[in-house]
């Protein structure tokens, strides 16, 4: 007897974040990430993505059907570690925002490619610096 396994083949979202019940995961599952001054900084974040139809068979034999939790969200969240390096604190949370998101779009992408998955958008929601750092961007401001 054999036994047919379905992949939803649709776009699916991967949404890591510190707000309780607003993520995939329940409670705080925002991705904290060490910049390169140091300072940790909190990462919210949406993955959309899809299993590429072709590559469902292999995703099945190699890592099941669970490849959300097995692929998805290691990926992303180690992705996002190793890039946040490259940036300090407050460039992560202004100028280089976007850099960061194409940074890490890309690394996840060719990593996703080699495990059949595609990678549609990812979207940095929030970036939540340390209240240190904040207390001094407001009193910049103030005393300008």
């Amino acid at each position: 007897m054999v036994k047919v396994v379905t992949f939803d083949i649709k776009t699916e979202n991967y949404t890591m974040s510190g707000v309780t019940d607003e993520g995939t995961k329940q409670g705080d599952d925002a991705i904290r990430v060490l910049s390169a001054d140091g300072l940790e900084v909190i990462v919210d974040l949406t993955v959309l993505y899809k299993v590429v139809p072709s590559e469902a068979p292999r995703i099945l034999k190699e890592v099941g059907t669970d490849y959300r939790n097995v692929l998805v969200r290691p990926i992303c969240r180690t992705k996002i570690r190793d890039n946040a390096v490259y940036y300090d604190a407050v460039a992560l949370y202004s100028t280089k925002r976007d850099e960061f998101q194409s940074r890490i779009f890309t690394t996840i992408e060719t990593n996703f490619k080699d495990r059949g998955l595609m990678l549609e958008q990812l979207l940095v929601r929030n970036i939540t610096l340390p209240e240190s750092v904040k207390a001094t961007i407001e009193s910049k401001i103030n005393a300008e």
